[in-house]
């Protein structure tokens, strides 16, 4: 039986991926062995040695220590795609209503109620939010993963002629991309030829500031710009020295800050791109799943932690063994399997940067002590016998 806490409300289609004959929801335990968690901050909560493995329902994973749980040997897990849909539809929304002003002129409409000449101030003022339509105009699309793709195939649906870039382009994602779009190996070759501008890619110390003074310097005079991936992808104070110059027109993104609001030409959204039911629905799902595999067979799918693994059982004992990516270990631990008469029906083994995960199934006699051997080896950071 598996403890698992939650850590916030997770939605129920998730939790019945969790059935009670294996999984206990026991959100007082100190002793978890897997946690459930949508935005709540870990940063200063305890770590057991209990505890195997966290899942993330959502893609972002800064309320979560990733050095520490790497360290003691705790899969960290995220939910890529599942709420790609949610915000691709936001993103299309944004792009329709800000090119129209719909913003403001929605603003506008309400301030005339009371007017005894409505009629008359409506055809009378609606000329001052005029905007372009989409169709004819260019987008440029930087990060083609799950949420890009649909942005940009949306794009295409609409009649936009789409730019794309993104130099580390999945195979998956390149699958489901319209041939329509373009692909610019450079942000030199796409910036100056686009309309409208969007980012879509995950934020990490090479990608803060993607957006910053120097790549709206090559920009359209009047571009408008879209950030619904994370608020630190963008320059915010070389955003507004551009929208004061009138090389950016607008800024339409997903995370308000003290120094977007009230700004004319920018319009911040409560951060709601994965705020559907749906969207919770799939990351919750998708969440519970990975926990559960990773439990109860040591399958890891989607962790930012550690390398993915995945293989299907051979029959036996399964030996799970994550340890630090050094030469030997990989003899170390079949020599020791060797001389407890061990047969190694299935091996895998993955790194990644520092660390490593590597998967056996074995069949013969396994002695108590065997994950206590495992274990002595000088790189092993975890054991686990299934």
């Amino acid at each position: 039986m598996y403890i698992v806490k939650t850590l916030n409300a997770i939605s129920p289609a998730g939790l019945a991926k969790l059935p009670a004959n294996q999984f206990e929801i026991d959100n007082e335990s100190a002793e978890a062995n897997g946690i459930l968690v949508r935005s709540a901050d870990m940063h200063d909560m305890p770590l057991p040695d209990s505890l195997l493995a966290i899942a993330r329902a959502g893609a972002g994973t800064n309320n979560i220590p990733i050095d520490a749980c790497t360290e003691k040997g705790i899969v960290v897990f995220n939910t890529p795609g599942a709420n790609a849909n949610a915000v691709a539809e936001l993103v299309v929304g944004a792009l329709v209503a800000g090119s129209r002003n719909l913003p403001d002129a929605i603003e506008w409409a309400q301030s005339l109620k009371g007017s005894a000449t409505l009629a008359k101030d409506v055809e009378k003022g609606k000329k001052q939010f005029v905007g372009p339509e989409l169709r004819g105009k260019t987008l440029g699309v930087i990060g083609l993963g799950a949420i890009g793709a649909r942005v940009a195939n949306a794009a295409v649906s609409l009649g936009m002629e789409v730019l794309g870039y993104d130099p580390y382009i999945s195979i998956d994602a390149a699958w489901s991309l319209s041939r329509s779009v373009q692909h610019c190996v450079t942000l030199s070759d796409m910036l100056p030829r686009c309309d409208y501008l969007t980012i879509h890619v995950p934020y990490l110390p090479s990608t803060r500031n993607t957006i910053n003074a120097q790549t709206l310097a090559m920009c359209k005079d009047g571009v408008r710009v879209l950030n619904f991936a994370r608020g630190e992808l963008v320059d915010n104070a070389a955003l507004l020295d551009a929208l004061g110059t009138g090389k950016v027109a607008q800024y339409c993104c997903d995370f308000p800050a003290e120094e977007l609001l009230g700004v004319k030409g920018v319009y911040c959204t409560p951060h709601l791109g994965a705020s559907t039911p749906e969207s919770e629905t799939n990351c919750a799902v998708m969440a519970a799943s990975e926990l559960s595999d990773y439990l109860k067979n040591g399958n890891i799918t989607h962790s930012v932690n550690l390398p993915d693994v995945s293989q299907p059982r051979a029959g036996g004992k399964r030996i799970c063994v994550i340890h630090r990516n050094e030469p030997g270990v990989i003899s170390a631990i079949t020599g020791i399997l060797t001389a407890a008469n061990l047969n190694i029906e299935n091996m895998v083994n993955k790194g990644r940067k520092d660390v490593a995960y590597t998967m056996l199934d074995v069949t013969g006699s396994i002695t108590p002590d065997l994950a206590d051997m495992l274990g002595s080896i000088s790189a092993a950071i975890r054991v686990r016998i299934l």
